[in-house]
């Protein structure tokens, strides 16, 4: 089995709701998601996916859709006046939690035909979540 792992930073804003502690107040990330794709044989040019075909796909969706934005979840009460300032959101089914982060980009990458197994979304230097269905 082969393996290529791309690493994308981005920075965002979130808080969680139904959450008693610091998180509950908005606040920002510099954040990195570490995309991990596997393949069993790799193609003419002896790779398993190009580095930059992922960086072409879900950098460019990260830095259209999470980057510079704040994620927060549908019913959040700011939504509304997030929105009539014009401000920059991402709205999520689920609370906007590293590990939901992290499940996110990788439904992404995989619906986008890239055989991706795992997805780190790094919160700080120190915490991190991992999807991997």
């Amino acid at each position: 089995m082969f393996r290529v792992t791309r690493e994308i930073d981005f920075c965002y804003g979130h808080r969680l709701l139904n959450y008693d502690g610091k998180c509950k107040h908005l606040h920002g990330h510099n954040g990195r998601a570490i995309i991990a794709i596997e393949g069993e044989t790799l193609d003419e040019r002896g790779m398993v996916l190009d580095f930059s075909d992922i960086k072409r796909v879900v950098s460019t969706w990260i830095d259209e859709n999470l980057d510079h934005r704040m994620l927060l979840h549908r019913d959040d009460p700011y939504v509304k006046m997030f929105q009539g300032l014009g401000e920059p959101l991402f709205l999520m089914d689920q609370n906007p939690t590293a590990e939901n982060i992290a499940k996110l980009i990788h439904e992404f990458t995989a619906s986008r035909g890239f055989p991706v197994v795992e997805t780190h979304l790094w919160e700080t230097p120190k915490c991190f979540a991992t999807y991997r269905p």
